[in-house]
């Protein structure tokens, strides 16, 4: 497979799609192979890419775990296994119980999420 090293900032929606195709193409990379390096910095590319186009809406912590959940095909069972506490993770998503700083970081890590956006004070719903 030949590794593309010419990565450059991407300026446009072209170069946004061939980043894209790579990454597709390379994703499955062993850890510390070329192709996985090269994969990291098309995330990096094309994270600022999306960072610089879209202006993201004011949305809670919550409900931007749920949206990178989703972004990775995970469900509540795989941050649980990643935390450890399935209803701990539940409470938190059904807005019964706040992050805890452990979450925070976990789950930061895990869903690729700027633990600064995960700090931000979040109502919760009342126990009936």
């Amino acid at each position: 497979m030949e590794i593309k090293n010419n990565w450059y900032l991407l300026d446009n929606e072209a170069d946004f799609l061939a980043a894209k195709d790579r990454y597709e193409s390379i994703k499955a990379s062993v850890k510390g192979s070329k192709e996985h390096k090269e994969k990291m910095l098309l995330v990096h590319l094309m994270s600022e890419y999306e960072n610089k186009l879209w202006d993201l809406p004011e949305v809670d912590p919550i409900e931007i775990i749920k949206i990178r959940m989703q972004d990775f095909g995970y469900n509540a069972a795989t941050l649980a296994k990643e935390y450890g506490d399935k209803g701990t993770v539940s409470k938190v998503l059904n807005y019964k119980q706040s992050l805890s700083l452990s979450m925070i970081r976990k789950f930061s890590q895990l869903l690729k999420i700027p633990a600064e956006w995960l700090i931000k004070e979040y109502p919760l719903k009342k126990a009936v």
